[in-house]
């Protein structure tokens, strides 16, 4: 997968250092600083979608919308992140993930960041589940089982099937939706 670099103390210390401007979000990706503008309508709407189907299952998690994250190869700032019940409570602004159950990228403008990049860090970190929308492609991507900086399953399913989210989710996630 994607080779995880240390990063520059120099360059870490600038990105620390900035404010985005209102609605940006700035992150640390792979040795590059990214400053993301809002995003469209149709972005938001994936991830409420998501969310939703999430909580009505009876799922018990803390949902993080925009929660920095310090993983290997970066300092991120997902879409959305579920964690186990009060393990985001205290946390500062930038957080080494612990309880962190499911990570949500959706994908809009550069995919290949959230297919190679964030995924070696996020499995790197450890984090049990990455799930990526691919507004482009209409397509929904689970990754699960990390470790040695990659994830060991993957599962994609087309806009409009059924994607099984196993335990602690266990339920099948409806992507009819997703894409507006």
């Amino acid at each position: 997968m994607y080779a995880i670099e240390p990063e520059d103390p120099h360059l870490l210390e600038d990105f620390l250092a900035l404010e985005a401007p209102e609605g940006y979000r700035i992150e640390l990706v792979g040795g590059e600083i990214v400053l993301s503008p809002p995003h469209d309508g149709g972005h938001a709407i994936a991830i409420s979608r998501v969310v939703e189907q999430v909580f009505r299952a009876g799922c018990e998690f803390d949902l993080g919308c925009h929660k920095g994250l310090v993983v290997p190869g970066g300092h991120f700032i997902p879409d959305a992140v579920f964690t186990d019940y009060g393990a985001m409570d205290g946390q500062p602004p930038w957080w080494k993930p612990s309880g962190v159950v499911m990570v949500l990228e959706v994908a809009t403008r550069l995919p290949a960041r959230e297919r190679r990049i964030k995924r070696s860090s996020y499995a790197a970190a450890g984090i049990a589940r990455y799930l990526v929308l691919d507004l482009r492609e209409r397509e929904v991507v689970l990754h699960e089982r990390p470790g040695r900086g990659d994830y060991g399953m993957t599962t994609t399913v087309r806009s409009g099937d059924l994607l099984p989210l196993p335990e602690p989710f266990g339920f099948e996630l409806d992507t009819a939706d997703l894409f507006g």
